[in-house]
């Protein structure tokens, strides 16, 4: 079939590569590619470290995901970042807020190893004062610009202004066009990103005085990113002070090192939410127009998924209930 896809981002260009794999005809159209949410993601693969109450179908969304990203990665020649994720709490308050993780994990069936602080600083010797906490062996990162790039590789010269297409895969991130974009509210998010002589070795999720933030290394660089906050807000894509000094003292408290890393790059862009938190993957009222949006935190990690997804619903017209956008009914734009 002939497909178009709107947007290239990450979740758009996966879903180009998965069809191109089908022996689809496929267009990319996009002013910008690689420039939206996905230019400024950690690229955390972290089901358990995203897992929540009441998001059990999420969860199982995004393990099923994981679980595509080997052969995901080594088809695109991307290296993945597995030595794991610890989860920690710097105080007593958020210990307990690591434990109601923990919980949600056991109901989940996720396994983890919770962590005394000296266990702790056994997996991560740079650490600061955390008190407690996990080891998620499963949880993994990878860097979302080397797997744009090299989904833009495979794409090739089929990145275009536009064209006809049989269908139509709506991928633009928060930008959905109308009558869509009522589905989706922007969750504002600034990323902090520092070199340092003094590595990481591990992907930290924390909790440090009541702020969740994350501390995520690159394989074979000294980069490490920070973040990020969540703010429900409008206006210019510009970081504000008040965002960055929080990701910036909650990291030192985590990882006391990070006071004489350089900082290199300070990015803010808008996740694509949605009502329940679930992506819009599948079928619209409009015939051959099938939406691949709405993964707020989680693009990085579901963006194989969804490309099957997608695929198959072109193929099949088969839908996952638990992300068919028909779940919900659209306001009028305006």
């Amino acid at each position: 079939m002939r497909v178009r896809i709107l947007g290239a981002g990450i979740v758009g260009l996966s879903v180009a590569d998965e069809l191109i794999r089908r022996g689809h005809e496929v267009t990319v159209v996009d002013p910008a590619p690689g420039s939206g949410a996905s230019y400024a993601a950690a690229g955390m693969l972290s089901p358990a470290g995203e897992a929540w109450y009441g998001e059990e179908e999420l969860t199982r969304l995004c393990l099923s995901s994981l679980a595509l990203w080997p052969d995901f990665a080594a088809r695109l020649g991307v290296p993945v970042h597995t030595r794991g994720t610890l989860l920690v709490g710097v105080d007593a308050g958020d210990v307990q807020q690591v434990e109601r993780q923990l919980s949600v994990l056991d109901l989940a069936g996720v396994s983890y190893e919770r962590l005394v602080r000296r266990e702790l600083l056994a997996r991560e010797p740079g650490l600061g004062r955390v008190a407690g906490g996990a080891f998620l062996a499963e949880d993994h990162s990878v860097d979302p610009r080397a797997v744009v790039a090299a989904l833009l590789d495979r794409v090739g010269d089929r990145v275009e202004t536009d064209t006809v297409a049989d269908v139509t895969v709506i991928a633009t991130g928060v930008n959905l066009p109308a009558p869509y974009s009522s589905l989706i509210r922007p969750v504002r998010g600034d990323v902090v990103r520092v070199r340092t002589q003094e590595p990481v070795e591990r992907t930290v999720r924390a909790w440090a005085h009541g702020e969740q933030i994350y501390v995520v290394p690159r394989i074979d660089s000294d980069e490490v990113v920070i973040g990020a906050t969540t703010e429900e807000r409008d206006g210019p894509l510009q970081p504000t002070v008040e965002g960055v000094w929080r990701l910036l003292d909650s990291a030192r408290r985590v990882v006391p090192a990070l006071d004489r890393a350089s900082v290199v790059e300070v990015t803010s862009r808008d996740r694509p939410g949605t009502a329940d938190n679930l992506p819009l993957v599948g079928p619209t009222h409009e015939p051959g127009v099938v939406l691949a949006a709405g993964a707020y935190r989680n693009g990085v990690l579901l963006a194989p998924l969804i490309a099957q997804l997608v695929a198959d619903h072109i193929e099949t017209g088969s839908v996952e209930p638990a992300v068919d956008p028909r779940r919900f009914r659209m306001k009028e734009d305006g």
